[in-house]
Order: C-alpha cells, then structure tokens, then sequence
C-alpha cells in the first residue's frame, strides 16, 4: 500500500475538519446525503457522457494504483535483459524464445519480433506504435478524473442554486430553511473540495504512473533494436543502467 497516499487524504480531510469544528462548526453540518448526491452522481454522469465506456471503467479500476501501485519491476527486468542480452550473444536470437513465457504482453512481442528476424529499424516501429497505443489508451482512462475535478465544482453550484430554489419555495414555512440552505453551502463544499482534495491529486498520479510505465517501454523498444542489430552487450548495458536509474 501506498501510505502516501493514504496520509496525504487523511491529512487533508482532517485539516477540513479541524479547521471547520475550530470556527465553532458542527462535523454533522457537513454531512448532507442530498449535497453528496448532486455532487457525486452529477459529476459522474457527466463525465460518463464525455467519455467512452471502455476508458471510463478502465480510469475507475485505475483507482486502485493510488492506494497500491502496480509494482515497477524494473530491478527483475533489468536482470531478464542482461540474461537476453548474454544469451543473444552466445547462443543466437533464436536462443530468446525460450524467455517468451512472460506475463507482459509487450516483452512478448518484442521478443517475438527478435526471434523471427524482423529488421531492427521495423522492430522499432512497431514497437513504437505498440507505445503510443498504450499511453493514449492509458491516459484517456487516467483523464476522467481530470474531467471530474472540472466538473465537480460547476455542479457543486447547481447543487447551491437547487438549494437555494428549495429555500425560496419554503419562505413561509421557517422549519423547512435550515435544510434548503445547509445544502446550498454543502454542495459546493463538496464540489470545491473533491475537486481539489481528490480528482485532481488522483488524476495526477495515474498520468505519473502511466508516464513510469511508458518510459520503461521507450527503453525496452531500444533493449529488443539493439539485440536484433547485434550490438555489443556493453550497449544493452547502458541501456539496463538508464532503466534503473528512472526508479
């Protein structure tokens, strides 16, 4: 688990709060299912409309790296690369299908195309257009949190306006105004603060591990042109060290 993470909502949450109960506030003000709701399920829809279905439920289960990242394994593929590398020089490129078993989809491919003899230059390619894919698709998915934050404060607005619709219905009845009023105020605390505390951070930090991920790829795509060109293990080295020194 990412504790960062875990601390820096907790910590944020908790200056609201601390800060809103030493003005004299109540923590039960704040709490206003109706405000929630508008703000909530407002935004998600609209963010449902902009986007496609596959990359909006693709961006949710991307929530989960915020929390747990997905592990960078650059430390094992640096070690997989060498044994590439030595194994391409003493054995031949057929000599890698042995390591096709892997888990990761691009690896796979990259080794596919080394073993079959594909140009280096064409490796490279197609490798390239492999990269491009995955970060649009990636990042379009990441981007609906970005979008969220956008429209959460706009929506928290029309939740403060819808309050204030239901204070103006209720003048004659002063029972009904704390309610109208307290979600008023609240939808656009929530719009601002989720916004704010939450979409955007969230949105930001996918983008970051997406661009992680990506860059170990760009280094791969080298890793598997450099090995089809024969060069000198002393070249792929170079690359393993640029590969670890990103982590």
């Amino acid at each position: 688990m990412d504790w960062a993470s875990v601390a820096g909502l907790a910590l944020a949450i908790a200056g609201i709060l601390v800060g809103h109960t030493l003005d004299g506030g109540r923590f039960a003000s704040l709490v206003q299912p109706a405000a929630f709701a508008i703000v909530v399920v407002g935004t998600f829809g609209a963010v449902l409309l902009q986007s496609e279905k596959r990359s909006f439920l693709l961006g949710v289960r991307m929530l989960r790296w915020v929390f747990f990242p997905p592990k960078s394994g650059r430390q094992k593929l640096s070690q997989e690369i060498a044994l590439w590398s030595l194994s391409a020089r003493r054995d031949g490129l057929l000599s890698l299908e042995q390591y096709m078993g892997t888990k990761d989809k691009f690896v796979q491919k990259g080794l596919r195309l080394v073993v079959d003899g594909i140009a280096p230059e064409k490796i490279r390619s197609l490798l390239e257009g492999e990269i491009n894919a995955y970060e649009f698709s990636q990042r379009q998915a990441a981007r609906i949190w970005e979008s969220a934050a956008g429209y959460a404060p706009t929506i928290g607005i029309l939740g403060a306006v819808l309050g204030l619709i239901h204070v103006m219905e209720n003048l004659s009845d002063p029972s009904r105004l704390g309610s109208g009023i307290a979600i008023a105020f609240v939808s656009t605390v929530y719009g601002v603060g989720l916004a704010n505390l939450f979409f955007y951070p969230v949105g930001n930090k996918l983008k970051a591990i997406v661009s992680d991920k990506v860059g170990q790829y760009e280094i791969l795509a080298e890793v598997f042109h450099d090995l089809a060109s024969g060069d000198h293990t002393r070249v792929v080295d170079e690359r393993v060290a640029s590969l670890l020194a990103r982590h």
